[in-house]
């Protein structure tokens, strides 16, 4: 096989892999669990379905450390296809957001480091801020108890379907300022209590977004 027809398979391989496709952990890596779905039916509504896919994103930035300015929220560059990661060292905890319960008090070491409000740059759908967050908070939830790691959500989110979640991992989540005992119940705890570090790979192709968990070898 000459270098031309070498060349012409590989350009074919990678051509057929997207940015956001759910992906194989590294040789270093053991996959514990995936789940996926997608951002075009939220919600039947074209617009309040892009509210909800606009916050999930925005979230997913907030959870990786993007630094941002909330009056100046590059929705292009939101938008975009990528991967972010949250990583888990083994004990630390993930609450959805930074009120927390009395028992994981001193123990939450990484946050979504937003409280999905208007301030945060959160979009509206004209009844509420932050509408999305909740079906992030269930795929995470749900990945994470595939996962076998120390998952607990207070409080489902019973009031309303997530499509492509079951009901049983449907997470409702709550932070408003000066609410901070509903907040509390309104979260989402996740607790590395393996042996080695936890990776969460959020993975978005422009269309569907995956959670990958995955641990170091």
């Amino acid at each position: 096989m000459n270098l031309f027809i070498i060349a012409t398979v590989i350009i074919q391989l990678f051509s057929t892999v997207s940015i956001g496709s759910i992906i194989s952990p590294l040789p270093d890596q053991h996959a514990l669990a995936v789940r996926e779905f997608s951002l075009k039916n939220r919600y039947a509504d074209t617009f309040v379905n892009n509210v909800f896919r606009d916050n999930i994103l925005l979230t997913i930035k907030y959870a990786a450390g993007h630094k941002m300015d909330p009056k100046k929220i590059e929705w292009d560059s939101i938008l975009k296809p990528a991967e972010e990661k949250i990583v888990l060292k083994p004990g630390e905890t993930f609450a959805f957001h930074d009120d927390v319960l009395p028992e994981y008090k001193g123990r939450v070491t990484k946050t979504t480091n937003a409280h999905f409000n208007l301030s945060d740059g959160f979009k509206s759908d004209g009844y509420l801020a932050g509408d999305g967050v909740c079906h992030l908070a269930s795929i995470l939830y749900w990945a994470a108890k595939d996962a076998g790691l120390e998952a607990y959500a207070p409080t489902r989110h019973d009031f309303a379907n997530i499509p492509e979640v079951p009901r049983e991992y449907g997470v409702s989540i709550y932070a408003t300022p000066g609410e901070q005992s509903t907040d509390k119940a309104q979260n989402l705890y996740i607790t590395n209590n393996r042996e080695k570090d936890v990776t969460f790979a959020f993975n978005y192709d422009g269309s569907s977004l995956s959670v990958n968990v995955v641990e170091e070898k």
